[in-house]
């Protein structure tokens, strides 16, 4: 049982290319309640488009030979090798998971859109196919590709939302937008023209607004080291305004604190207190009149009349109005 099948990699070695666990997640045993109208018939896939297409890389056509050698399966051969499966045969699993491997193929292809690399894509699905040839019951009537997409569209799916974008999508909220895309490209096609958020939310059946924040959910965020302009080394983080203070403003308000933590030694312990809570001096922060009654144990008017107390032991008439400044 451990001998690989001709030509195929064994269930081991697509489990270690993947780095992924067989059952990475708990999804519904029942699978597709009946035939996938996408779904790819097996026999008629064809895998020689793939082998000669321009841009693949040596490691992807090699694999694409290998799977293509395996025959493929009938009808009848698929149930005898499902009811050697349920009998507990690993070599038949092996088998049919093998014949079904270009399947996968076909399937990763749709989506080489998404920014995951063919082979990514491809073992991805694999453990899709896998999963469908623990989940496959013969007795339903339907062929075992039909049943298989359905899971091989799942996992790749999956890793696309996970893997694919900088800010990870909800497999759910993936799926609904790339619904809107399709929805999206129909009617393109339909009315010569692109469709407005009302018509791509009727075909969809979505409120406009649900149409608006899937779109928003599903924008890429935009680098800010993202070239602009020509070959003058220009970035977009340039073009942004940067809210924060400059060196000139830091130091002339360090100074302005130093100055007024001077004078504020003239000041009984609690009176500077109240001086500093009121206007943030210390952490940034001012303060109400009842809060800083709270922090000393005193009530608000009692907080008042320090602070009335302690401006006109300053007798600095702009104090307040420099305190006020430095807090805005």
């Amino acid at each position: 049982d451990d001998d690989p099948g001709a030509g195929g990699a064994s269930t081991d070695e697509l489990l270690s290319l993947s780095g992924v666990p067989a059952d990475p997640w708990a999804v519904d045993d029942a699978g597709p309640a009946d035939a996938d109208p996408e779904a790819v018939d097996a026999d008629a896939l064809d895998l020689a488009e793939a082998r000669t297409s321009a841009g693949l890389d040596d490691p992807v056509r090699a694999y694409l030979n290998e799977i293509g050698k395996v025959r493929l399966l009938t009808a009848a051969e698929e149930v005898e090798l499902a009811m050697q499966i349920e009998a507990g045969s690993q070599q038949a699993r092996r088998h049919l998971i093998e014949a079904n491997l270009r399947l996968v193929v076909s399937v990763a292809r749709r989506y080489t859109s998404s920014g995951l690399p063919l082979l990514d894509l491809v073992q991805e699905g694999n453990i899709g196919l896998m999963r469908a040839v623990e989940k496959f019951d013969y007795r339903r009537g339907f062929k075992f590709s039909t049943y298989a997409t359905w899971w091989i569209r799942q996992a790749i799916s999956r890793a696309v939302a996970d893997k694919a974008r900088t800010i990870r999508l909800p497999v759910h909220v993936g799926e609904r937008h790339g619904q809107l895309l399709r929805i999206t490209r129909t009617l393109s096609q339909e009315l010569g023209r692109e469709p407005s958020e009302e018509e791509v939310a009727t075909a969809a059946g979505l409120k406009v607004e649900q149409v608006r924040t899937l779109r928003t959910a599903a924008r890429e965020p935009v680098s800010l080291d993202l070239p602009i302009g020509d070959d003058d080394g220009g970035r977009l983080g340039d073009l942004i305004e940067d809210a924060a203070p400059g060196p000139e403003q830091t130091v002339s308000a360090t100074v302005v604190r130093t100055e007024i933590e001077s004078i504020l030694t003239a000041l009984s312990p609690r009176e500077r207190r109240v001086i500093q809570l009121r206007f943030g001096l210390v952490d940034d922060h001012q303060r109400t009149l009842e809060e800083v009654g709270r922090r000393l144990g005193v009530t608000r008017e009692r907080a008042r009349q320090i602070e009335t107390t302690a401006l006109r032991r300053l007798r600095r008439p702009s104090l307040a109005a420099i305190l006020r400044d430095l807090a805005a």
